[in-house]
């Protein structure tokens, strides 16, 4: 050991990390759930269809999901505030231009593009990697909870908020607003500046290098039965978050409750994120998953199959809104047990690619569908099948190191 690396240093501020980490989780993510919110006030103004603005929110998804990986490496390499300044630049900028948009290509550039690009750049995922180095890891799941709780609750508050705004203000004017909220992560993010360091006692076998961690990743079993199953968290998320307002205006209810059952997902899921990750941290994560989305499956069946009410819209976003992103914990966690927190940004950021294709084509499908046969009767059926399907991918996952860090342990 060298005299430098036996100085003492003084730790992170974990409290102001955790703050500043949740707030920036909310700003990031609340814009973005209340993108169904828009859905009919732009389609109608506009005059498109429904599958132009659903495209326009599955190439967002698109571009976060692969702009994600690139997004952690540059963490790993430049840090997390130069990242997520970046990133909220690139996410304000994709909000001011829906203003404007008047086209398809423009709808899809500013709301598509920019917009993806930006949340990848600046999301909860950086955040998490940002906890992940600076906790202990007995409380890195717990961690993840939290932060994944701040995002649901910027889904609560700004689904309301974004229904209250376009109401009285316009949707124009609802996003100059969410623009100027956006603008606020850059300072939020000084408090997560740094990025990944090896560790300051290591042999020198252990000093990996970035290509050689997602090698190692994609030749490990869980990492990719992982990823597979995080396809079907995005599928059911982007669909039900796009889909569900207009789903519910279609059947005759007051399209308030669109954002009611928005907002709900968003205040029972801070709960449910908040218990996956006290649970990741004391019981089987891949069990635990593979409960998650067996939920979520019967709790689709129940709703389609029976009748359509106000009370049935509130059950059903309550109970999904409890097994929302509480996925998010437990695939978190699995990740840092399998591979450490160094390279987590990235290697979660793989995984991730594979939660926003699902979520690409949930969006999608889900318009095309509707166009198509007037229905959104299929995409409903095809998301109990597919979580009965992450049930099965999950369960036999193994939670523990992988050989490399198991034998640095016992060295």
């Amino acid at each position: 050991m060298s005299a430098t690396s036996s100085l003492p240093r003084s730790g992170p501020n974990i409290p102001l990390i955790i703050a500043c980490g949740c707030l920036i989780a909310l700003l990031s993510f609340g814009p973005r759930s209340a993108m169904g919110l828009f859905f009919q006030p732009m389609t109608e103004a506009r005059d498109w269809s429904r599958e132009i603005f659903a495209l326009a929110i599955a190439i967002q998804n698109l571009m976060w999901g692969i702009a994600q990986p690139v997004a952690g490496m540059v963490s790993d390499r430049f840090g997390t505030w130069k990242t997520m300044a970046f990133g909220s630049l690139l996410y304000a900028s994709g909000l001011l231009m829906m203003i404007d948009a008047e086209s398809a290509v423009a709808l899809h550039v500013s709301a598509g593009v920019l917009i993806g690009l930006g949340i990848a750049f600046s999301s909860f995922s950086l955040v998490l990697a940002a906890f992940g180095r600076a906790v202990s890891p007995e409380q890195r799941s717990l961690a993840f909870g939290i932060g994944t709780a701040s995002g649901s609750l910027g889904q609560f508050l700004f689904a309301p908020l974004g229904g209250a705004l376009i109401a009285n203000i316009g949707w124009q004017q609802t996003l100059l607003v969410f623009a100027g909220l956006v603008a606020l992560v850059p300072l939020l993010a000084i408090a997560l500046r740094g990025k990944s360091d090896p560790p300051q006692e290591q042999n020198p076998a252990s000093d990996q290098k970035l290509s050689a961690a997602v090698a190692e990743a994609f030749r490990t079993r869980g990492f990719i039965l992982l990823t597979i199953g995080f396809f079907v968290c995005g599928f059911h998320v982007a669909f039900i978050t796009v889909h569900l307002p207009p789903y519910i205006a279609d059947l005759g209810l007051d399209p308030a409750w669109g954002a009611t059952a928005i907002a709900l997902i968003g205040l029972c899921n801070i709960v449910g994120s908040l218990a996956a990750g006290y649970i990741g941290g004391r019981y089987s994560k891949p069990i635990f998953l593979s409960l998650i989305y067996i939920g979520r499956s019967i709790a689709i069946f129940t709703f389609i199959m029976l009748p359509i009410t106000p009370f049935s819209v509130l059950v059903f976003a309550g109970v999904m809104g409890l097994l929302w992103l509480s996925t998010i914990p437990p695939t978190s966690g699995l990740v840092a047990v399998m591979f450490g927190p160094r390279y987590m940004a990235t290697l979660f950021g793989f995984v991730f690619l594979s939660h926003q294709i699902g979520s690409f084509l949930g969006v999608w499908l889900g318009g095309k569908l509707y166009d198509e046969t007037g229905s959104y009767d299929a995409i409903w059926w095809c998301g109990i099948a597919l979580g009965i399907f992450a049930a099965i991918v999950h369960w036999p996952i193994e939670e523990k190191p992988v050989q490399r860090l198991a034998q640095e342990a016992a060295e």
